[in-house]
């Protein structure tokens, strides 16, 4: 059995500190990469504390960094305190998102763009000054989700963005080929974080019916396909939007 080893890289993970964030940071940690634990600043500081402990519980290896994905300034700091301490970046991850759900009809303005903004502009902002400064042949491993698909109800502002990710990641897959950097997309389906348990129980009830596999996934689960992406072993794969989702979409 070929061993993943990702000793000597640098991973990135943006709103890397709890959920599926924390799972990958920690699964690219266990496979030797230095890891930078994304957060954003919020007023209570809790992303702060939880990004923190985060990297406490990996080790030396890892650093929580502050960035708000939807400035350029302040992503530009940041990737230049990874080069300062950690120096090359190999590795990065699009893992920062949030939630404004509510149907169309009655979705507010700030509701739909503030989505856009950190779900799809913000994945933007982060590979365009990533690809600046990841080494050849690094990689980048966008999240979309199944939303984009399936289109639920009360999510045009996430789905959307989310469909965005998608189109984005086969363009950028295209113009960063000739530095052997590859570009990749995972779309979760219902996955057991803070996130997916926000979704109210008789939804969630509902959902389970069209997965094959019966049930939600575990945030270790998707973080083991952003290990294989991130790995050597998917030096051939670009474009491409793995769909993780138990069988719900084929």
């Amino acid at each position: 059995m070929t061993a993943i080893d990702l000793s000597g890289k640098t991973a990135l993970v943006m709103g890397g500190g709890q959920g599926l964030g924390a799972a990958t940071a920690e699964m690219l940690a266990g496979a030797g990469a230095r890891v930078v634990i994304n957060y954003f600043n919020d007023v209570e500081g809790v992303n702060h504390q939880r990004a923190e402990q985060t990297a406490e519980s990996i080790g030396p290896l890892a650093a929580a960094m502050e960035a708000d994905v939807r400035s350029p300034s302040a992503l530009t700091a940041m990737f230049d305190a990874i080069a300062a301490r950690f120096g090359n970046i190999d590795i990065v991850v699009n893992n920062a998102a949030i939630l404004r759900d509510r149907s169309a009809k009655k979705m507010s303005s700030e509701e739909w763009q503030s989505v856009i903004d950190t779900n799809l502009t913000g994945v933007f902002n982060v590979s365009r000054l990533a690809a600046e400064r990841l080494a050849d042949g690094g990689r980048i491993v966008n999240l979309s989700s199944i939303s984009a698909f399936e289109g639920f109800f009360g999510q045009a502002n996430y789905a959307a963005a989310k469909a965005g990710v998608a189109a984005l990641t086969r363009v950028l897959a295209r113009e960063l080929a000739r530095r052997r950097i590859t570009v990749n997309a995972v779309a979760p389906g219902v996955v057991l974080t803070e996130m997916g348990r926000s979704i109210p129980e008789e939804v969630r009830a509902e959902m389970l019916q069209s997965i094959p596999l019966g049930r939600f996934g575990e945030p270790r689960e998707i973080a083991g396909v952003i290990l294989f992406l991130c790995s050597d072993l998917a030096s051939y794969v670009t474009g491409q939007v793995i769909h993780a989702s138990g069988g719900w979409w084929v």
